[in-house]
């Protein structure tokens, strides 16, 4: 299974292309704005580091969201031009549920015994992007229910064992300000990012239950409809002291 797994929906470059039961050749950089000069020359040095032409792959996978609007539609672009061009399907992949399959490899993950967790991003504008996970019988991660975007109070951490992602040191203790359990350190992850390597994960698994897709049918996962917010609410949010950077 020859994979090429890009992401760019966060202030990281991301690139990883799989080589059967090789370990996979990664890219991996913070770039905040250059992520549009580095994806091709990082996608041809993979492939011509793995002997593999763009039209021999199996699928191209692409984090598609929620994320960084820009970023979300860069690798979308660049996929598609990819796909198009050497006629192969396409994968898209949630950027949770990325995040979800990279945590079960993390060893504090594995040493807490969770089966029940939530990603939790920062999403910026004062809202955070979270979802509900469980661990199945053949310990993979299964999401329970949609992606949801809502202040941090919001959080439902009821029943959960596990809480990772950007918005424990966005928004700390608001997370656990509406009556949800205040959990410990070795229960928390506030270091994990998405990568390539976890869309990489993400589409085999979906490759191997056929769930590749054209290029024709591939979008971005919006889960806000509202990109921007205008100069007054700014303003508004500014002068409560809530950081928007």
């Amino acid at each position: 299974m020859h994979i090429l797994a890009i992401d760019t929906s966060s202030a990281w470059c991301s690139v990883a292309l799989s080589l059967g039961d090789k370990a996979p050749l990664f890219r991996h950089e913070a770039v905040s704005t250059g992520a549009s000069q580095l994806l091709l020359p990082w996608t041809e040095e993979l492939l011509t580091k793995a002997n593999t032409p763009l039209s021999t792959l199996d699928a191209i996978a692409i984090g598609v969201g929620p994320g960084a609007f820009t970023g979300v539609r860069l690798g979308l672009a660049v996929v598609q031009g990819l796909a198009i061009g050497a006629e192969v399907p396409v994968i898209p992949v949630a950027s949770l549920d990325a995040l979800a399959l990279q945590l079960l490899q993390t060893p504090r993950f594995k040493s807490s015994q969770a089966k029940n967790f939530v990603i939790a991003v920062d999403a910026r504008m004062d809202e955070i992007y979270w979802a509900r996970f469980e661990i199945m019988s053949n310990s993979m991660p299964v999401r329970v229910g949609d992606i949801h975007l809502s202040k941090p109070e919001e959080l439902n951490l009821n029943d959960v064992h596990f809480l990772a992602g950007s918005a424990i040191k966005e928004y700390g203790a608001r997370l656990f300000s509406s009556g949800n359990p205040e959990l410990t350190s070795e229960y928390l992850d506030d270091e994990i990012g998405i990568s390539a390597l976890g869309v990489l994960e993400a589409a085999k698994i979906d490759f191997s239950k056929g769930r590749q897709i054209s290029v024709s049918q591939l979008e971005p996962l919006y889960i806000r409809n509202k990109v921007a917010l205008t100069s007054k609410e700014r303003m508004a949010i500014n002068s409560s002291g809530i950081s928007l950077a």
